[in-house]
């Protein structure tokens, strides 16, 4: 069986994932068994059955790609905003922002029940906008105006 159609869309398509489904689908048409497409295309017996039977299922719509959402958020909208705000105070308490991924790992373990990777606490925070840049610490009993004075001493260099 001739099929120039089959034989145009492998030549058009522009994704390479699809363009080998087409191909695969063009050897099948020409009468090939579905063992010699996976050898003639490297690729699995499981791929070729699966787009052969989307095919004579659905026709050629049956070779478009599906969407792939990936894995499901490990926590929900209101827990991301939950965390962001425990991020935010602890980074602006009196006694010091440092906040460590440990702290942060804790915290989500305590109140949400999920454990996190350290990685992916750095992940998570860089998607909720904090960054890793400490601030430098403030003695307890310091005092803005003893600094400012201090700036103001005259020192050696002066003219």
């Amino acid at each position: 069986m001739n099929h120039p159609h089959i034989a145009a869309l492998v030549k058009s398509e522009e994704s390479v994932r699809k363009r080998m489904r087409y191909l695969a689908l063009l050897h099948f048409t020409e009468g090939y068994s579905r063992t010699a497409i996976a050898s003639m295309l490297k690729v699995s017996r499981t791929s070729i059955n699966r787009w052969v039977t989307a095919y004579l299922t659905h026709g050629l719509t049956g070779l478009d790609d599906t969407p792939n959402p990936g894995r499901p958020a490990t926590l929900s909208s209101p827990q991301l905003a939950k965390l962001n705000a425990f991020v935010q105070h602890r980074s602006l308490s009196a006694q010091g922002g440092r906040l460590m991924a440990k702290d942060v790992g804790l915290f989500i373990q305590s109140e949400f029940g999920v454990t996190f990777k350290q990685a992916n606490i750095y992940r998570l925070l860089h998607q909720l906008g904090f960054s890793w840049i400490t601030t430098r610490s403030r003695h307890p009993k310091q005092s803005e105006a003893i600094q400012e004075a201090f700036k103001k001493l005259p020192d050696g260099n002066d003219p």
